[in-house]
């Protein structure tokens, strides 16, 4: 796939001018950023038999930003070694949400590097934690969250390129009504619980449960009932993405036309993308991964310290370098599988 390197973003992406405000994070919607499912899906889809000029033009239908970074301002990329697509949840709310909880505008919550090995025979998701402390260009050090407010998609591609050492290839945004929509025209997903607990009337029970999009958002919002809690937050959303991936990718939704028609046709409006992500680049990163299935996803967590406070009072989430290193090399040299094997969980 060709690199997308002479492109600008429009600088109305500022979507959370309360980064770091302590009070306010418990009631926000943590977002779940399952771009790369849909991308996968949407890929197939638009090369499916007789439904191919909609399915094309429904995904035609997204929105696209401009990515623009000077020459000189991204890692080299080497031959060989996969591509990497940054994953963005936001929540664009109603004026009446918003208003009821004392926000405005868009804001985000999740950020997942996908890496797709150069073979296309597997794909790792690697969640990084909102509060983790990070030098973001321009700005500092803060919260790596922080970057997509800041200066939108443009800035949260040029950090997590700073960060991991590698190039970004793609950019996807998913809102709040897209998993909602997506989750209940599949019909609903398998999702791993990792413990009883209630939240907003619904009980969620130990081991596998089925979920509506309703209960999926709910699920994902989580966070104060684990003893961890923003870093299990961190893998409930991996649980949902991975039930919807199963669902999407299953051999009941890729060979049925008309359900991958009411999927696209379901996420596009919610969806955005960078502009190289034509539909031809769609379907050729959806044919190069047609064999993908559930156990081809493998989901990790950034290394990363534990929780600590600045200078100025803020709680934030402390870098490991060393074990980020390790990272790093594993992704310029497409070696994650060897990574995968020795670092699962361990974050």
């Amino acid at each position: 796939m060709n690199r997308n390197d002479d492109v600008e973003l429009p600088a109305d992406w500022d979507d959370d001018s309360d980064v770091g405000t302590e009070r306010r994070r418990g009631r926000r919607a943590a977002l779940i950023a399952f771009g790369l499912v849909v991308v996968l899906v949407i890929g197939v889809g638009i090369v499916v038999g007789s439904y191919l000029n909609g399915l094309r033009n429904s995904y035609e239908k997204r929105s696209v930003v401009d990515i623009t970074r000077a020459e000189g301002e991204r890692p080299e990329a080497e031959e060989g070694t996969g591509q990497n697509i940054l994953l963005l949840g936001s929540d664009k709310r109603s004026e009446e949400a918003a208003a009821a909880e004392g926000v405005s505008g868009q804001r985000s919550d999740v950020m997942m590097l996908v890496h797709i090995a150069d073979d296309g025979e597997s794909v790792y998701i690697t969640s990084f934690p909102r509060d983790l402390y990070v030098d973001i260009p321009g700005h500092g050090k803060d919260r790596i969250n922080a970057a997509l407010a800041f200066g939108g998609p443009s800035l949260a591609v040029t950090t997590v390129e700073d960060y991991t050492g590698v190039p970004i290839d793609h950019v996807a945004l998913i809102d709040f009504e897209g998993i909602e929509g997506l989750v209940d025209t599949l019909g609903g997903v398998d999702v791993q619980v990792p413990m009883d607990f209630e939240a907003d009337g619904i009980e969620y029970t130990a081991g596998t449960q089925s979920m509506d999009g309703h209960e999926a958002l709910v699920f994902v919002r989580q966070r104060k009932q684990f003893a961890d809690g923003d870093f299990q937050r961190n893998r409930n959303q991996q649980a949902v993405l991975k039930g919807i991936a199963d669902k999407l990718i299953s051999a009941d939704t890729l060979t049925d036309p008309r359900r991958l028609a009411d999927t696209i046709e379901t996420v596009s409006p919610y969806l955005t993308t960078d502009e190289g992500l034509t539909a031809g680049e769609m379907t050729k990163l959806g044919l190069s991964l047609r064999s993908i299935r559930g156990d081809d996803l493998h989901f990790l967590s950034v290394p990363h310290g534990g929780p600590t406070t600045t200078s100025g009072g803020a709680s934030v989430v402390a870098t490991d370098e060393e074990a980020m290193d390790v990272l790093r090399e594993a992704l310029r040299t497409d070696d994650m599988g060897t990574y995968y094997a020795q670092y699962a969980g361990a974050y």
